[in-house]
Order: C-alpha cells, then sequence, then structure tokens
C-alpha cells in the first residue's frame, strides 16, 4: 500500500490574511523611511514573552526603541531593550538589526508597534479580537524628543516581511520615549578641551549638568532640522551654515558643529560669535588645535553682524531686545531655524499698567514680571508665525548661570501663507494689555517684513 498523499496545506482564514496584509503595510512603511533616511524612531510595546535572548535577562521587558545612528562611519540601528530598573543597549549592523525586529514583529512577541518619521507616526496595533491594524498620523508642530536622525540611505528593512499568521492579541499600554541615549559622545575630543571630561574620557562630576544640558539641546536642534526645510531634498545634499550669537564658551556651538559633521556627516559650517575677546581666542585655540573644519569663532555682536550665509541661528540668552534683534536678523536672512532662549524681559514691563481689570493683580511685582515674560515671548512667537514660521515655545533645562529655562523654536515653512489673522491676533493682544511698543514688531515693520 503506498503511502497517501501529503494533505494539502489549509487555506489561511480571512483574519490571518489580513493580518499579513497589515503586517506586510507595516513593513513596506518602515522599508520606505529606512531608504528615504527617514526613519526617526521605531518603538516596539506590550512584550508578550517567548524571546529567549530576552527572557534570560530575568525582567519583565517594558519597550524596545530603536534608532539609526552611525558608527566609525557605519549604519547601525541601537535598540535599547527598557526593563524596570535598566536599560540595555545593543548596536547592531543594519542586516542583523532588520532580522531582530522582523522576527519579533512577525512571531508576535510585541502588540504594538510605533514607526516615527519627521512628518509620521505610523501605528501597528493589535485589537482584542487579535485583529491587526495599521494606522497613519501626521504630525503637526510635534514637540521635540529624544531622536536621533541620521540617514541610512540603501539599507532598507529587507528582513521585515509579513507573516503566514498572527497570534493572540492584548491591551497596548500607552508608551513614552523617555530614554538615556546621548546624541554626542563622550569620547568627543571638544569635550575634553572644554573641560566637560578628563584625559581618559570620563565626564566630570562638576560638569555633569552641563553634559546634559549639551545632549537636551542637541535633541531639540536634530527634531527641528528632521522637519525642517534643510532635510527635504535638493536641500539635504547642501551644506548648513549655522551661527551662534552670544557663544560664550563654546559647548553647543562645538556640540552643534561635532554632531553634524561628525554624527550626522553632513556639511556644515558653523560661526560662534561673541563679544568677550578672551573667551574667542580660548575657543579659536580649540579649533586650531583640533583642527576643525567648517568652524570659526569671531567677535562681533548681533546687532552690527552680518553672516553671508544663515540657515540656522542661535541666540541663548541674550538679554532683553537683544533677543528680538536676534530673531529679526535670523527672518531677515530667512533662516530655516531659529533657537532663542531669551533673558530678561524689561521692554514690556513698564507698559503693563494699562489694563485696568488686571491692575490689582500686576500690582506685585512677581506677577508683573511673569506677565512680562509670557507677553514678551508670546508675541515674539506670534511674529514669527506671521513671518512664515512654525514656532514652538517650550521648557528647556536650565544653562549654567541662570534660571532662565524657556526656549522659543522655529522652523520655517515651505510656504509662508497669509499673516493676516495673526497680525490681527497680536493688534488685539497689544490693545488690551496697552502695550505700545514691541522691539521685533518693529525691526519687522521697518524692514517691510510685517504686513500693515
Amino acid at each position: 500500500m503506498s503511502d497517501p498523499l501529503p494533505a494539502p496545506e489549509p487555506t489561511p482564514s480571512p483574519d490571518a490574511q489580513a493580518n499579513a496584509a497589515a503586517l506586510a503595510r507595516f513593513g513596506a512603511l518602515l522599508r520606505e523611511a529606512a531608504d528615504a533616511g527617514r526613519l526617526v524612531q521605531l518603538m516596539l510595546v506590550a512584550y508578550q514573552g517567548g524571546v529567549a535572548d530576552i527572557e534570560a535577562l530575568g525582567q519583565q521587558l517594558q519597550r524596545v526603541i530603536a534608532r539609526p545612528v552611525l558608527l566609525r562611519g557605519q549604519p547601525h540601528l541601537s535598540l535599547v531593550l527598557r526593563f524596570p530598573t535598566k536599560d540595555i543597549t545593543k548596536n547592531l549592523p543594519l542586516d542583523e538589526a532588520w532580522h531582530h525586529l522582523g522576527l519579533w514583529l512577525r512571531d508576535g512577541a510585541f502588540r504594538n508597534a510605533h514607526l516615527f518619521t519627521p512628518t509620521e507616526e505610523v501605528q501597528l496595533a493589535f485589537s482584542k479580537k487579535g485583529k491587526a491594524t495599521v494606522r497613519v498620523g501626521k504630525l503637526s508642530n510635534a514637540k521635540p524628543t529624544a531622536q536621533t536622525v541620521t540617514q541610512i540611505a540603501a539599507h532598507g528593512a529587507t528582513h521585515l516581511t509579513a507573516p503566514a499568521e498572527a497570534s493572540a492579541p492584548a491591551a497596548v499600554p500607552g508608551a513614552h520615549n523617555r530614554d538615556k541615549h546621548r546624541l554626542i559622545e563622550l569620547s568627543r575630543p571638544f569635550l575634553r578641551e572644554l573641560g566637560v571630561t578628563d584625559a581618559r574620557g570620563q565626564l566630570v562630576p562638576a560638569m555633569s549638568r552641563k553634559w546634559k544640558q549639551i545632549n537636551k539641546f542637541i535633541e531639540v536642534f536634530a527634531a527641528a532640522l528632521a522637519r525642517s526645510p534643510l532635510a527635504q531634498p535638493p536641500r539635504d545634499q547642501q551644506p548648513i551654515h549655522v551661527v551662534d550669537f552670544g557663544s560664550g564658551k563654546g559647548y553647543l556651538t562645538f556640540a552643534i558643529h561635532d554632531w553634524l559633521r561628525h554624527t550626522l556627516q553632513r556639511e556644515a559650517v558653523v560661526t560662534g560669535v561673541e563679544l568677550r575677546e578672551d573667551l574667542v581666542q580660548l575657543c579659536r585655540g580649540v579649533i586650531d588645535k583640533l583642527h576643525l573644519d567648517g568652524m570659526d569663532y569671531e567677535q562681533g555682536d548681533v546687532r552690527d553682524y552680518h553672516p553671508a550665509q544663515l540657515n540656522v541661528m542661535i541666540a541663548l540668552h541674550a538679554c532683553d531686545i537683544a533677543t528680538d534683534h536676534a530673531i529679526h536678523l535670523g527672518i531677515r536672512a530667512g533662516a530655516e531655524i531659529i533657537l532663542c532662549s531669551p533673558c530678561c524681559h524689561k521692554e514690556v514691563r513698564p507698559q503693563l499698567l494699562n489694563p485696568h481689570p488686571l491692575r490689582p493683580i500686576l500690582q506685585h511685582g512677581i506677577h508683573q514680571a511673569q506677565e512680562a515674560e509670557m507677553l514678551t515671548d508670546g508675541l515674539r512667537a506670534l511674529l514669527l508665525d506671521a513671518a512664515g514660521y512654525d514656532t514652538q515655545v517650550f521648557e528647556f533645562i536650565s544653562l549654567e548661570h541662570t534660571n532662565k529655562n524657556k526656549m522659543i523654536l522655529a522652523v520655517k515653512r515651505a510656504e509662508a501663507g497669509s499673516a493676516d489673522a495673526v497680525v490681527a491676533q497680536i493688534r488685539d493682544i497689544k490693545a488690551f494689555y496697552g502695550i505700545q511698543a514691541q522691539c521685533l514688531e518693529q525691526l519687522l515693520r521697518a524692514d517691510g517684513l510685517l504686513p500693515a
């Protein structure tokens, strides 16, 4: 008696086919983002078990965060495995990383995945009945997060293919990205020369706050760059010209130069502008010692400095209306990114006695100071909006020698659009508070950069 014919393979159920299609779509979007250099972050949450390497670590995995990085000039994925009491980081070559991620998704080890690009969030999720869905949402004025934005062209998620079927679902807890990933390596030579690290490349304890500030600043800038015109073809192949006004000892100036040229491998020209001659000479000495291409330090002031080219304007802790002059310079030069951390708000404060409904509140000095700060920076943000920028005002880590921690971030829109509605808002706010003059508005109107 001959052996029976092997039974035909069962036809996948409609649910399995739908899940396979959803995973295939998510994989295709991930490949597309990676190939285009637009992959910012991939986050896997709601771990369900079944991965031997993870189980061997002996704790419940909370999530996996994957970001593209460059190591020794080669593209990798940095995988941060988050546990309740520790993080484990694995920097893997792209093929190996894609292989692991593809298996974890296909085998149902995670029930939810979030793909972030500079403009979109793509979510892969399973319902309680096991149905996989893919949702694509646009990010509008997304708040900066700790994200690495590194080109990985010509390397895609080739191993992430659709499975035959998907496993059982589970509820998906909310995920919050607060990992300790640093965008600047402690081994970078400029940190040693500026006293952030010692001769062995170890962090000097007294500089721990400055080290956090440097990385926070680069996180903010990286996210802004990713959604600016500078990241879009063909601009993404052109040099970036950065001017940092009031750059001081240059912690952030050197950091942005190092991140652009070393980590992002982007052609960049970074200039620090500082009034104090001793700091200019100190930083020039570091530039010469490290043979840094595309970096310079000059003595000057924002009110009379005229850069030949400007894509990114930085002014941290420019006092009172010096911030207005810095923003005006950035707008007039057509800068794609403007980053300011305002300091002192003296101009508007004496004008706040007119709104009689608020007079009893503003009689207290601390309230008057807080109101002046809010109004000044609020008007600056609106004026940037009117000039064609998407603008955010948010809390930033306190920088050295001051407790001021507010940042104004403006990214130029591809199309400016009409400013009439914003100008009307500015007019109404000024009328309510009795504000007669605001420096930035006067500068913009004098140059014809603001509608009447």
